[in-house]
């Protein structure tokens, strides 16, 4: 088995590969499309914080940041301008912060955020590249986004070198990584897009939501990888491939996809090392997983479908139907 298994990482490694290299070049008429980024580094004026009267100068100089990142309004006066002095000269958010700043360099963020907003911008016109913000947090907020703001705190996504880690289970942890960044922006900016039907939530509905939202962060990023998308490892990766079948037999032998019942639903969607439900070895979030597969088998099927359109489908049963999802049973575990 386990020959098997590192047969089928490498060859899931490859196919990723391959995919990526196949769609790496930006397509002309993206590549035309304007998306400057206008990052600001504020790490520096941050650590520069000595006292509460810096700390005022720093929520004033930026207000914006300070309305929407920090919730400056939801504080008694003079408690955020305190709690950032605080946070600015502890020694051990310095160290942090000089790892994060090491690993993140503006200009390659620059480089990795721009194509990705053209690729938005080229199928959704009207999107607004926001003003990027990069903090280091004190691994309190990972990340905001919104129409009129971008932060990233950059803490969060070091990886496993930095001095502190976030405080959450390994599963997730390993999530953090500075090849994650990006991504996990591409997925947040995809709920602006990502229509659903607010009442009757179905399993399957879910899974075709999360579906969706994957699908739209492969389309703005085409030289990512799936794994960096999803946040699977290469054996996961290889385990979900080989056994896709076996794993959606299993939601149609359970009787799942009609389940309307949050934790039956928060079982195959939400955060988990694994799903033994399935097997032991089947990891968390199989079902957006699945989804993913669904909807990327919808788009085949219909190529006249653009991405607005997909992400304003509602209808988690009509893609179903229209993708003709039907993946075969082959032999061998979840592994």
């Amino acid at each position: 088995m386990r020959t098997l298994v590192a047969v089928l990482a490498a060859t899931t490694g490859l196919l990723a590969c391959s995919r990526s290299q196949e769609s790496c070049e930006l397509n002309p008429e993206v590549a035309k499309v304007s998306a400057p980024v206008n990052l600001e580094r504020l790490e520096k004026p941050f650590f520069q914080i000595k006292t509460t009267a810096d700390a005022d100068r720093f929520l004033r100089d930026n207000g914006l940041f300070a309305r929407q990142f920090l919730q400056s309004g939801q504080y008694p006066v003079g408690v955020l301008a305190a709690t950032l002095t605080r946070l600015a000269t502890n020694v051990k958010l310095q160290q942090l912060g000089t790892q994060a700043d090491t690993t993140f360099k503006a200009t390659q963020l620059e480089q990795q955020l721009r194509p990705m907003f053209q690729h938005i911008r080229y199928s959704f016109p009207k999107f607004r590249v926001p003003p990027v913000k990069t903090f280091v947090s004190g691994l309190s907020q990972d990340l905001f986004v919104n129409d009129s703001l971008l932060v990233l705190s950059t803490d969060f996504f070091v990886g496993p070198k930095a001095s502190y880690r976030p405080n959450v289970p390994e599963y997730i942890k390993r999530r953090y990584t500075k090849e994650h960044l990006v991504p996990t922006v591409a997925l947040a900016i995809s709920s602006k897009y990502n229509q659903k039907q607010l009442t009757n939530q179905t399993m399957l509905s879910e899974m075709v939501q999360f579906g969706k939202s994957l699908y739209f962060a492969e389309q703005v990023l085409p030289c990512t990888p799936d794994s960096l998308i999803i946040g699977y490892s290469d054996r996961e990766m290889a385990g979900v491939h080989f056994n896709e079948g076996k794993i959606w037999a299993h939601f149609i032998e359970k009787n799942l996809l009609y389940n309307t019942a949050p934790f039956t639903i928060q079982k195959y969607i939400g955060e988990r090392p694994n799903i033994p439900e399935i097997d032991k070895t089947c990891p968390g979030r199989v079902g957006a997983w699945i989804g993913w597969q669904i909807v990327r088998k919808y788009m085949a099927e219909n190529p006249g479908v653009t991405l607005p359109q997909l992400m304003a489908e509602k209808n988690a049963q009509r893609i179903l139907n229209a993708s003709r999802y039907r993946p075969k049973v082959n032999r061998g575990k979840v592994s």
